[in-house]
């Protein structure tokens, strides 16, 4: 550990199962599925017709209606959960803070939807009807350059496209802007929204989406043995992150310490992990180290947990390889089983999970664990939410290329 200590103070979310940091925790320890048929387009003959959409959601409850008009769907969701968080941690940002703030939101896909649809106009009603924004729409920077437009944030505004590992990805940044003191505070986090049928027909042809479309609510199956692939997922989850000084000094209710992270790389295939989950494990044990813990320190893991058969697996092994014994001991859970897999803003709602967790001592279940499967071993919290005093947390993220981040948090208590 070195310079600054990072501390979240506040929380924001746009999920498939509530449109608020409250309604997701709730639903999350009422083990609620977010999964259903797909509404946004009609999928009928598809091979995968199921998703987890976001519901109810009026970008207008949030931003100007004109605005949102010139933004695509991903970038709409973190101006929303990027203005939960701000709100929740009571920083308004203004002249004299502005360049002392900064945004570093991830996302996977950016806004794919906005190529598909303009490349369906071109093809069928010719080039002159292209639309003019459809690159302002659709490159991934847009979620972090709006977010930083709507809320006048003149720090560094970055943006990381590490696939599914993206959102722990973009706390493990912020967390080195933060110590090094380049800024006092960081707008952090993941959006995505990609439900749309180019999406789905590709993914679908990998084999990596569950085909269950009779029986979405239950399609995400985390550790199952009959686990068939992710239930794709769409969202936002947003942090403020705060210099501990600066928090002190304006007087900030503190959730807990981001004390940790690691990034490391697999060197092997375009999509599946590296089975022996050697790289893996030396992210997980890198962060536990960078957060100045020991492995029989973490009470709790928000793993990755996605569903598929590879993925689910290999990170049961890195866990055993990089906590030994003490894997056995202690509750690994997965929300994906409930809200789906939101790629680049995966990690960000498994980060308010895992804080919220800190915050309350209960630990959101796994659901749909039917069967035990002989190479997923742990304790994954089945089915109903687990009280239990938590100190450290490690979040797991997982990425197509062999991105692994882990982030470290510690609840917070005031000496």
């Amino acid at each position: 550990m070195y310079g600054n200590r990072v501390v979240v103070t506040g929380l924001g979310c746009i999920s498939p199962i509530g449109l608020s940091v409250d309604e997701y925790w709730q639903n999350l320890l009422a083990g609620v599925s977010g999964a259903g048929r797909i509404t946004t387009f009609d999928p009928e003959g598809l091979p995968v017709q199921i998703a987890a959409e976001v519901k109810g959601f009026d970008p207008g409850d949030y931003m100007d209606r004109k605005a949102a008009r010139r933004m695509e769907r991903f970038a709409q969701f973190s101006i929303a959960a990027a203005g939960q968080a701000l709100a929740d941690a009571g920083l308004e940002v203004n002249d004299s803070n502005a360049w002392d703030i900064g945004a570093i939101i991830a996302t996977g896909g950016g806004g794919i939807r906005a190529v598909a649809d303009e490349m369906e106009t071109l093809v069928t009603r010719g080039w002159e009807r292209v639309g003019p924004m459809m690159v302002p729409l659709m490159i991934p920077n847009m979620a972090s350059c709006q977010v930083s437009m709507t809320y006048g944030i003149k720090g560094p505004v970055v943006t990381n496209t590490a696939a599914c590992a993206a959102g722990v990805y973009s706390m493990f940044e912020s967390l080195h802007f933060l110590r090094r003191g380049d800024v006092a505070a960081v707008v952090a986090g993941g959006t995505e929204s990609a439900v749309l049928p180019l999406a789905f027909i590709s993914m679908a042809r990998t084999g990596a989406l569950s085909r269950r479309n009779d029986d979405p609510q239950t399609a995400s199956r985390p550790f199952d043995r009959d686990r068939d692939g992710f239930v794709f997922g769409e969202g936002a989850g947003i942090l403020v992150l705060e210099t501990l000084e600066h928090a002190r000094a304006r007087d900030a209710r503190i959730y807990a310490e981001l004390c940790g992270g690691s990034i490391t790389g697999d060197a092997f295939h375009v999509s599946a992990p590296e089975p022996s989950g050697e790289s893996a494990r030396r992210a997980i044990a890198k962060a536990i180290e960078d957060a100045d813990l020991r492995p029989d320190e973490i009470d709790y893991v928000c793993a990755h947990g996605t569903g598929t058969p590879l993925n689910d697996s290999t990170e049961t092994q890195a866990l055993k390889l990089a906590l030994g014994e003490h894997a056995y001991r202690i509750p690994v859970s997965s929300v994906k089983s409930m809200i789906g897999h939101l790629l680049g803003a995966a990690g960000a709602l498994s980060t308010v999970a895992a804080i919220k967790a800190l915050e309350t001592g209960c630990i959101p279940p796994t659901i749909n664990q039917f069967t035990p499967d002989p190479e997923c071993d742990l304790d994954y919290v089945p089915w109903k939410p687990r009280k239990l005093p938590i100190r450290n947390v490690i979040v797991n993220g997982f990425g197509f290329g062999g991105q692994n981040s882990v982030a470290v948090f510690k609840k917070w208590e005031e000496a």
